[in-house]
């Protein structure tokens, strides 16, 4: 029997995701994948599961959510360090900065615990932040001074977005020529691209003009899925260079290799950028090429668990070659013969069709 392509992320059969509790009738394909992936991972590791309860009130158990006590103790996070590092920049977060606490904690396919899973390490050791970014982003960088999450210069501030757009992670770093620089970071796991979007601000238009990221400064795309989130982020990056925060900076999307959905939308983002020198570049740089900077500075341990359970999808696999090739037994047939079929009175003439059943 031929290999799967591991490349290519299977259609799960509707009774693998019943039996993991983690059917979701309008999941993407990458989603439900990897939504059976982080199901899986909780299982290995004896959690319990979790429960949704829908907009009327209806309260059923999805296995890539974590009960209460689970979430509460931690559980989400790779390291009782990471939830540490969690809790505290939780405590410390900017005034306006929108973090869902409760889908932190619990949602196993969330991508704001995966980002401090990713990145709450490298805030405590800025010398592996500084090899690891240094194998990432072009030209390097002399040393990472802070990171912090879920950042923006100024909610509000009409001197940028005049919103609340705000970066996942925003990494401080001085460049090799001693520029103040920044890495600003846009972190997605299984997002569709298709989320509700930002209602569209005047201050946008205007920096769309001005900011100089664009070759078609009005084009409609930009404003809509899959590629708003992008066109505010960027722009957000721009204009702290614009206004003499930094020197210079670059806009990095974080995300899986076989989310294409993401993927997608990032390639025809980049295809609108005029990339003219001296503006924040757009870089897409991949989970696990990410996960792989990570192992390369030396954080072997930390590679292997994130790889394990973000996209490292074997188990995912194995399960759907299983329920494909192991054929369901053929009913033994009956020693009697097949069961004699009354005969059926005739019906009235006239008799609806409904009555006739």
């Amino acid at each position: 029997m031929a290999l799967h392509n591991p490349e290519l992320l299977p259609l799960i059969p509707e009774r693998v995701l019943r039996q993991a509790h983690v059917f979701e009738r309008y999941d993407t394909r990458f989603r439900a994948a990897a939504r059976l992936l982080q199901s899986l991972w909780r299982e290995r590791r004896k959690l319990p599961e979790g429960h949704y309860t829908n907009a009327a009130g209806a309260r059923r158990r999805l296995g890539s959510r974590l009960a209460t006590d689970a979430a509460r103790n931690g559980a989400n996070f790779l390291t009782p360090e990471i939830f540490s590092q969690a809790r505290l920049d939780l405590a410390y977060r900017e005034p306006g900065a929108l973090i869902d606490v409760e889908r932190m904690h619990g949602n196993l396919l969330s991508s704001m615990p995966l980002c401090f899973n990713l990145l709450a390490p490298l805030k405590a050791d800025t010398k592996l932040a500084r090899r690891v970014f240094n194998q990432l982003v072009p030209g390097g960088v002399k040393d990472v001074s802070h990171i912090q999450f879920e950042h923006s210069p100024g909610r509000g501030d009409p001197v940028f977005t005049a919103d609340g757009t705000a970066f996942d992670a925003f990494v401080t770093t001085r460049a090799p020529d001693g520029a103040k620089s920044f890495i600003a970071i846009e972190i997605k796991y299984s997002e569709s691209m298709t989320e509700p979007g930002a209602r569209l601000r005047p201050r946008y238009a205007d920096l769309s003009q001005t900011c100089g990221l664009y070759a078609e400064p009005n084009d409609e795309a930009l404003r809509k899925n899959p590629l708003q989130s992008f066109w505010r982020g960027h722009m957000l990056a721009q204009s702290m260079v614009d206004a003499g925060l930094y020197d210079r900076g670059v806009f990095v999307l974080i995300a899986p290799r076989q989310n294409r959905d993401v993927q997608r939308a990032a390639r025809a983002y980049a295809k609108r950028l005029t990339n003219a020198d001296g503006k924040v570049a757009f870089l897409n740089v991949e989970l696990e090429d990410t996960i792989d900077a990570i192992r390369t500075a030396g954080a072997q341990d930390l590679a292997a668990a994130l790889r394990e359970r973000y996209v490292d999808f074997t188990p995912v696999h194995d399960l759907v070659r299983q329920a494909c090739l192991n054929t369901p037994r053929r009913a033994r047939p009956s020693r009697t013969g097949p069961r004699p079929i009354s005969p059926r009175p005739p019906s009235p003439r006239g008799a609806p069709l409904a009555a006739a059943r």
